[in-house]
């Protein structure tokens, strides 16, 4: 209700359209909005942003909250540093500016310069810099940039000594590492170099550029014909002699093969193969490699594999499996480096190269390291960034030599600190399985059952929720909120097994553990089911819509960010079909009947939902905006409470990465204006 007056949703046609799955027919009358660029879907947009701009603005306290959100946002940002022959370069942001710039301390200097400026590469801040990636001697950086949030990439390189850019520059790259060798780098690219259509037909490709020349003269070194990889990437060996081939099974799993490095179309040597399993290289000498792997250990370990042996049977472990699985490792320093993730507190364990232990990394309290150690085989010295719920982002150093900690970088903002607690509770789930859920507010609440929470959870793709800091929820928690993360199966919490848990035909599993965390939170007397609020983004919008069919009574509030809404076409556009190994498909007749059983979109039914504000963006070449536009058709057709049903479309903007500071403070002003109006908050100063 607004004003007393039930809402008035725009008109949205619907056809006749359905499929038919293995002699069950499925209506999909809104198909029509799949296509992004027509005329009337960019009209539907337009009234639906209207109609959510309409009942937004008229939340008395909106401009209270934005105000706000932008004193928060306002402190200096920096990347983990990435160091390379000597040369430091970091991505930093001093408070409001739209991007982070580049910035570079030269070997042998104290200070950072700045490298590459953001503001230069849009008018409107809609375009960022993506990854850096520095040459091994120091020449050259190559770095790539995103506009919009695409996940279509353009290179650049720049000339060190100068600081020019150089002629170089490739279009139409996607989820691409560059790999240095010589003069020049390889990266992989797609047979069909043109922006994403359904069901389009790629394989990957792997090409070496050589510094100079155009991309045109590219040579390909490997093409993926026969289309049996999701995509392809190439590295080389720290010492250049090897040059590593993996083609990705899906999100998770890959082929590995080798040869010796050289700029030629040669045939590779297939190392690994097994189906489903990570394999990390870590390091190498001209017999053998180091691998941080998963095979035959649900929590990974570190083995060494022989060129002339490569059977697993023969594989010589070096750091063997343990309770809690290792969330990463690297080497760095001539020695091995490894993240635990004890009860989803961070552990980090150096070896050497032989497996032996050395010492542990002391870190200041129970939290994160979010971001992996970036450095390579032959410096000392390695960064890290740790971070907790209340805890914000520090840069440390570490010598491995010395085995000295010192801060590098620290986050100076506006809270304090010591007014707030983060506990890591634990709580059962319909079957038995013990969540562990992470509870962050202020010190002293009351527990009567009537602060507004916030659930957060995403529970996919072996992704942990490891403890981390977000200004975002700072302000919620600011205005008295509770904020809970459930650490749900279907995450990488606890190794493969944990992720086997919640995937393919144990999707509900997820479901379940996120509706009981809400009941935990519901029996323990933080909140009640008419101050609850819930939100997941990605994965975690998929989780949002499903809860909210099966249980829309639990909750009062639902933020469903750009969600995978439609199970039963996901793979059918841009990197969907990646997802089918976490998934399955609709194409598959088994798959099929556990899939229609919890796709958000089609169980959608005629009954009171909470209220709910899907966010998407029209850029989102991801999870495309079609899941969204879907969903909240049917959602405003079958919705027959009062609370209102709307959805924010953001413009020039993709899947989240690369959202200017502007576009992130009004998406948050409009989040927070909705849940707290309809939790019934007050702001407070």
């Amino acid at each position: 209700m607004k004003n007393g007056v039930k809402f008035k949703y725009p008109i949205t046609k619907k056809s006749e359209k359905s499929d038919d799955y293995f002699g069950v027919k499925i209506k999909d009358p809104y198909r029509w909005l799949e296509d992004s660029s027509s005329s009337e879907t960019k009209n539907w947009v337009k009234l639906q942003n209207q109609l959510t701009e309409n009942f937004i603005s008229s939340i008395h306290y909106r401009s209270n909250i934005k105000k706000r959100l932008t004193e928060l946002w306002n402190y200096k940002k920096v990347t983990i540093p990435i160091k390379m022959a000597g040369n430091v370069f970091e991505l930093r942001n001093n408070g409001l500016e739209e991007q982070d710039s580049c910035y570079i301390k030269r070997k042998g200097e104290s200070t950072y310069q700045l490298l590459i400026d953001a503001k230069k590469l849009s008018d409107d801040g809609t375009a960022s810099i993506a990854r850096l990636f520095p040459s091994d001697d120091g020449k050259y950086l190559a770095y790539s940039v995103s506009k919009c949030g695409s996940d279509w990439l353009e290179f650049f390189v720049i000339d060190l000594k100068t600081g020019q850019h150089l002629p170089d520059h490739i279009s139409w790259i996607k989820f691409s590492p560059i790999s240095w060798y010589r003069d020049g780098f390889f990266y992989s690219s797609f047979s069909n170099q043109q922006p994403d259509t359904p069901n389009q037909k790629t394989y990957s490709k792997v090409y070496y550029h050589k510094i100079g020349s155009s991309s045109n003269e590219d040579v390909l070194i490997y093409e993926d014909k026969d289309g049996s990889a999701i995509g392809s990437a190439v590295g080389v060996s720290s010492d250049d002699q090897f040059l590593f081939l993996f083609n990705f099974q899906g999100t998770h799993g890959y082929n590995v093969s080798y040869r010796k490095v050289s700029t030629k179309k040669e045939p590779f040597i297939s190392i690994f193969t097994k189906k489903g399993y990570d394999f990390q290289i870590l390091s190498n000498n001209n017999e053998s490699i180091t691998v941080h792997t998963n095979f035959k250990a649900p929590n990974y370990k570190l083995v060494k594999i022989y060129f002339d042996k490569l059977d697993p049977e023969f594989w010589e472990e070096l750091v063997p499996e343990k309770e809690y699985c290792i969330y990463w490792a690297y080497s760095a320093g001539g020695k091995y480096i490894i993240q635990y993730l004890k009860h989803l507190e961070s552990v980090l364990e150096v070896y050497d190269e032989n497996g032996k232990f050395i010492n542990t990394i002391p870190i200041p309290e129970k939290g994160s390291i979010k971001d992996m150690i970036l450095s390579n085989w032959n410096d000392s010295d390695v960064f890290l960034k740790f971070e907790s719920y209340i805890y914000s982002p520090t840069i440390y150093k570490y010598n491995i030599e010395s085995e000295e900690l010192t801060v590098h970088d620290n986050t100076k903002i506006d809270i304090k600190r010591d007014n707030y607690v983060s506990n890591r509770v634990f709580y059962t789930s319909n079957d038995g399985t013990q969540i562990p859920m992470f509870i962050t507010h202020k010190k002293g609440i009351s527990l009567d059952g009537n602060t507004p929470t916030l659930l957060y959870g995403y529970g996919g793709f072996k992704n942990p929720n490891l403890p981390s800091f977000d200004v975002s929820k700072q302000f919620f928690l600011e205005q008295g909120g509770i904020y809970a993360v459930a650490n749900i199966r279907g995450g990488g919490e606890y190794g493969k097994d944990w992720h086997q848990a919640g995937m393919l035909e144990k999707k509900q599993n997820v479901f379940d553990d996120f509706i009981a965390a809400a009941e935990y939170l519901i029996e323990k007397n933080y909140t009640n089911a008419d101050k609850l609020a819930v939100s997941g983004r990605s994965n975690g919008g998929l989780l949002v819509g499903a809860v909210l069919n099966q249980r829309p009574d639990l909750f009062k509030v639902a933020l469903p960010m750009v969600g995978v809404m439609d199970m039963l076409r996901y793979h059918k556009f841009t990197i969907g079909r990646a997802w089918t190994v976490e998934y399955g498909s609709s194409e598959v007749e088994e798959q099929f009947k556990y899939l229609i059983k919890y796709s958000p979109l089609h169980n959608i039914e005629a009954k009171k939902y909470p209220a709910t504000l899907v966010l998407t963006a029209d850029h989102d070449d991801r999870v495309v905006p079609a899941h969204s536009y879907k969903y909240i058709s049917t959602l405003q057709e079958y919705q027959i409470g009062e609370a209102p049903v709307i959805i924010r479309i953001d413009s020039n903007a993709g899947h989240g990465s690369g959202k200017s500071t502007n576009q992130l403070i009004n998406e948050w002003t409009d989040i927070w204006s909705f849940a707290m109006y309809n939790l019934k908050m007050e702001f407070t100063t």
